[in-house]
């Protein structure tokens, strides 16, 4: 038995005052009316109309069941109305998650512009270095590096691929000098990203390389030098920070640092090597029957970045 189907034709029986009345309303035959409201009183073990050939009318138990049915009833078309809105119309709490670097630098200034364009959509921001998992914490999109582990379940767009750079601060070159060959780093400290295969060598292309990866993925790696780490960190600002505090070489993706090399706080340093690239990702559940606020969302982002595919792009 259709339980709310019943509960539907019940309701209507009641509100035209007849079984014939609510056939005829609900194109269904009365034979079919009768079974269903016959159905659900044997469902529940009592009578909850009083049939004599001239008049209908509820039963004690009846009207307590009516009254609670109604309620229902409404409760599911609310619900439908809900979701039916919210696929149609962007609203409701977008929950977003991006590792450090890009979520600040790139992901940050584009939130204002979204936010005032969709202003029902709430956004809900979750910034970290760690890899997380989507559907266990409730994250609509997320923005990783390939590095991380997405699961194979999600769909995963490729943004762009920033280059990786080298840069000290103006202070620290003076007082350090500044490296002019490769084998020039390993006599300065360094700033270092937390991978373990970073931690004490660095792999280095030739500016004219076919082909080249985030240092220690290439299989073409011209060089490999030696580092001296004075700070480790899975934190790109926490590097940012302590080069723009003259300790050091830092080696990081363009796009967190491209601002300070404009300004001139940091300096770039040996630009005819390529020290490798980062691949950024956008990620989502799936295609199928997304939110308003999520396909605007990921409509957005792309807009942003037109070059989405590309293998190589310097933010």
């Amino acid at each position: 038995m259709d339980r709310l189907q019943s509960m539907r034709i019940f309701s209507k029986v009641v509100e035209l005052g007849g079984f014939a009345r609510a056939a005829a309303a609900l194109e269904m035959s009365n034979a079919v009316v009768t079974r269903y409201v016959a159905d659900l009183e044997s469902h529940l073990g009592t009578r909850l109309l009083n049939r004599t050939t001239r008049k209908l009318s509820l039963t004690e138990t009846g009207h307590v069941y009516l009254e609670r049915v109604r309620q229902i009833l409404a409760d599911i078309e609310d619900a439908d109305a809900i979701a039916a809105t919210s696929a149609k119309k962007p609203s409701g709490t977008l929950r977003i998650y991006s590792v450090p670097g890009f979520g600040v630098s790139q992901l940050a200034p584009l939130l204002p512009l979204f936010a005032k364009k969709f202003p029902d959509i709430i956004l809900d921001i979750k910034i970290s270095s760690h890899s997380i998992d989507m559907v266990e914490e409730g994250i609509d999109v997320g923005f990783f590096l390939d590095l991380q582990k997405i699961d194979s379940s999600m769909i995963a767009r490729q943004l762009a691929a920033p280059e990786v750079m080298l840069c000290a601060t103006p202070e620290y070159l003076r007082a350090n000098g500044t490296p002019q060959t490769l084998d020039d780093i390993s006599q300065h400290r360094c700033l270092n990203y937390g991978f373990d295969f970073m931690r004490h060598n660095w792999m280095i292309h030739e500016r004219d390389a076919e082909e080249f990866s985030y240092p220690g993925k290439s299989k073409q790696a011209l060089k490999q030098i030696p580092v001296n780490s004075r700070v480790v960190s899975n934190n790109t600002d926490i590097l940012r920070e302590c080069a723009l505090a003259d300790m050091g070489l830092v080696l990081l993706p363009s796009y967190s640092l491209e601002n300070d090399i404009r300004s001139g706080r940091l300096i770039r340093l040996l630009p005819d090597h390529l020290f490798g690239s980062v691949t950024i990702f956008m990620a989502y559940p799936s295609r199928r029957l997304l939110s308003a606020k999520v396909r605007s969302f990921i409509n957005f982002i792309v807009e942003k970045f037109p070059h989405a595919g590309m293998t190589q792009q310097t933010l």
